[in-house]
């Protein structure tokens, strides 16, 4: 079929009989080119699309017929077989053109679609029947993201006279449907970016999990109506989650490739088949394909492991997820994941574990002989310094005792009177002897008051308590100059 247009062909092969489907329907008849009984054979055989194979009728085997065109996809699925019904499920266009009500069409209205609801063909025998069916037509998009853009339409009339010679003739119309932009989602992955794991369980044989709690969430910002309908303000936007399919994940290995040698990514083909995905493996990472929804893509994903036979020389390993819907026309963020090796650091018996008594060897110090007199005068300096403040100590509180005790020792001399009457029959010479006495008693407190000052200073006394005392003793001494003879 060469008419420049887009065909979705199915070929089923139950052995002996091959059917051909073109856009959902069965093509009969269909030519075959080289109808050669399928059989098998001991040569090596080679699957081709797009050319035919002349080995035994030609003198110089070679492939020939080619196909000239374009091929948009295709899938091989040995073992299986599908039904007309799902092969035309398959090609329903999820974009085309539909009735609204096909029961109000009338009865003598008949019409007809294509596989793919692109044209429309109806016919009538009333006039105002066929204006009434045109108005039921509709243009329907059951893409949750539609591709924006003109969708142009063409309506195109012919009318069959009989018994005239003149027909009538109604020229084409032209029409288009402007499809708007659709809210695009915002996928994005979140989970645990960092964590650390002994080596001992990069070695076992199950690995360690790298995404055990990743989470696929897909928004679009929907506009959030105004309360008061007399604000001219911008409206704010409301972020609301949705649901739809994802087509492929791809896990990819950062800082170098991986070394099939002592690491690897494994996943069980257990957990794809079930969920209706494909995935590959390389060592540039590992690829999750196949349209499923955001939840079967979170489970594949939480069995994702990595395993290391050698981890002692290994630090860190960095990966990064990226999904995508609609091959690539919406993608995620980047998610990114670094696993740390935690090593296991081995104490030799004969070592002390303690480590304020082992020196740790960031810290070696270097003894010199020469720096030995040195620490001897630094050790008897620290000691002199010691003995230096406890006996500093010592005096502060000897002094406040003693300055406790004198305070309650001194006279308060205030009301003191001293009164002295002179005897009868006493001379001058007894006043004499009277004043020698009294100053010997001045003199003798005095020279006590000496005595127990050299005795402070003898005891280490400081020169402020000496001058206190002295202040005191000045106190205690008898003011003669008053006296009355």
């Amino acid at each position: 079929i060469c008419d420049k247009e887009w065909h979705y062909y199915v070929i089923n092969v139950e052995f002996p009989v091959v059917t051909l489907y073109m856009d959902g329907a069965t093509y009969e008849p269909y030519l075959v080119t080289n109808d050669w009984p399928i059989h098998p054979s001991h040569i090596a055989m080679q699957l081709t699309v797009g050319a035919c194979w002349q080995g035994g009728e030609v003198t110089k085997p070679r492939f020939a017929q080619f196909f000239h065109g374009s091929l948009a996809s295709l899938t091989i699925r040995p073992g299986k077989m599908e039904s007309q019904k799902v092969i035309s499920c398959l090609q329903a266009c999820k974009e085309g053109l539909d009735i609204n009500s096909l029961e109000s069409l009338g009865q003598g209205i008949k019409y007809h679609f294509n596989p793919s609801q692109s044209i429309l063909v109806m016919e009538g025998d009333d006039i105002g029947n066929i204006n009434h069916a045109l108005q039921k037509v509709s243009y329907i998009n059951s893409r949750q993201f539609p591709t924006a853009g003109v969708r142009r339409l063409k309506v195109s009339s012919k009318v069959q006279c009989f018994g005239e010679d003149v027909c009538i003739a109604v020229p084409d119309m032209d029409a288009y449907v402007m499809v708007l932009q659709a809210v695009e989602p915002q996928i994005t992955l979140r989970g645990t970016d960092r964590f650390w794991r002994p080596a001992a369980q990069f070695e076992s044989a199950r690995g360690v999990i790298l995404f055990p709690d990743i989470k696929i969430v897909s928004t679009f910002a929907k506009a959030k109506a105004p309360g008061d309908l007399r604000t001219t303000g911008r409206r704010s936007a409301v972020l609301e989650e949705m649901l739809h399919n994802l087509d492929f994940c791809d896990i990819l290995v950062l800082g170098g490739d991986l070394d099939p040698r002592q690491e690897c990514l494994e996943l069980n083909h257990s957990e794809l088949h079930q969920r209706h995905l494909e995935a590959t493996n390389s060592t540039a990472g590992y690829s999750i394909y196949g349209v499923g929804s955001m939840s079967r893509y979170e489970q594949v994903l939480h069995h994702i492991r990595y395993r290391n036979w050698r981890p002692a020389s290994l630090e860190a390993r960095r990966f990064r997820i990226k999904c995508s819907e609609l091959n690539g026309r919406y993608t995620s963020n980047e998610f990114n994941l670094e696993v740390s090796v935690l090593h296991e650091v081995r104490v030799p018996d004969e070592e002390h574990v303690n480590h304020l008594i082992v020196q740790p060897p960031f810290l070696q110090s270097v003894h010199h002989p020469e720096s030995w007199s040195s620490i001897q005068r630094s050790s008897v300096f620290v000691v002199a310094m010691g003995v230096y403040r406890v006996r500093i100590a010592r005096q502060h509180f000897t002094q406040e005792t003693e300055v406790a005790k004198e305070a309650e020792m001194d006279w308060d001399d205030s009301a003191l009177t001293i009164t002295k009457h002179e005897a009868p029959g006493r001379g001058e010479e007894e006043t004499e002897e009277e004043d020698e006495d009294i100053e010997e008693d001045i003199s003798s407190s005095s020279s006590d008051s000496d005595d127990s000052e050299e005795d402070e200073e003898e005891e280490g006394m400081g020169r402020g308590r000496h001058g206190q005392s002295a202040a005191r003793q000045a106190q205690l001494e008898w003011d003669d100059s008053t006296l009355s003879y």
